[in-house]
């Protein structure tokens, strides 16, 4: 390959498409690193990368962080389910057991005052006490999606659900926790938006910055009061993810 210019990349990107379909490199395997590519083809890195992130945008080829590229395998993405929990665990969790994988999460809380955006979207001033969680969600051990939550302290700081992840009440969902102070919450409302993973949320993912990736806003309401009483922004993969809404409904009901 003697070709340079702005066509380098494109040649790159079809000589490991090639070598991909001919089952060179079957699914999950690791593909030559930056460097093999500059040793094999003659160009520099930053052609490789770019050959790379055209197949990635092809869905051919995976980057995890720390790692390099991968050819992408074929599993079916896992579903995120979004829906209400009846008490117990939250549905996300819930959602994953009956997935077959083990789920866990890593947490970290603390008390700070609500910026202007978190404040509008709980209909509070801005500089209001908040208690703030942030999430790394765990699938079979590894990093799977993040959250952040906030909660008006006017609202649960009096009580023993004010830290979501200890305490007696560590682990439910946000409606089971609220159920414990009378609060009944109602099917929260999400928006869902699509975008790509920040530097940081990629280092807490094993991604690489610039990866797809499915945004959720959800914020929780007192069904009673129609006041918010807690949002979160949760962020997911999108390579690994669906995001699943609603419920079959249960034969003869």
């Amino acid at each position: 390959m003697t070709t340079s210019g702005p066509s380098a990349y494109l040649q790159v990107a079809e000589q490991i498409r090639e070598r991909i379909a001919a089952g060179e490199y079957p699914p999950g395997s690791q593909l030559p690193s930056l460097a093999d590519i500059q040793s094999q083809y003659g160009f520099s890195h930053g052609v490789g990368q770019s050959a790379y992130r055209l197949l990635e945008q092809e869905g051919v080829v995976t980057a995890k962080q720390g790692r390099g590229y991968f050819v992408r395998g074929q599993e079916p993405r896992r579903a995120l389910v979004r829906r209400p929990a009846d008490g117990g665990p939250g549905p996300d969790t819930a959602g994953l057991a009956e997935q077959g994988v083990t789920p866990g999460l890593r947490s970290h809380s603390t008390t700070e005052a609500a910026t202007a955006e978190i404040a509008r979207r709980l209909e509070v001033e801005t500089g209001t006490p908040v208690m703030h969680t942030s999430y790394v969600y765990l699938v079979d051990g590894e990093p799977g999606y993040l959250a952040e939550s906030w909660e008006p302290m006017s609202v649960t700081g009096q009580d023993l659900i004010v830290l979501p992840e200890a305490g007696p009440y560590a682990g439910l969902g946000v409606a089971a926790r609220m159920a414990v102070i009378g609060i009944e919450v109602g099917e929260p409302v999400e928006q869902v938006t699509a975008r790509h993973l920040t530097r940081a949320e990629a280092q807490a993912l094993a991604q690489l910055p610039g990866t797809p990736a499915l945004a959720i806003c959800r914020t929780h309401y007192d069904r009673a009061t129609g006041r918010p009483v807690e949002t979160a922004d949760l962020v997911l993969p999108g390579e690994r993810w669906s995001s699943e809404y609603g419920h079959r409904p249960a034969p003869g009901a």
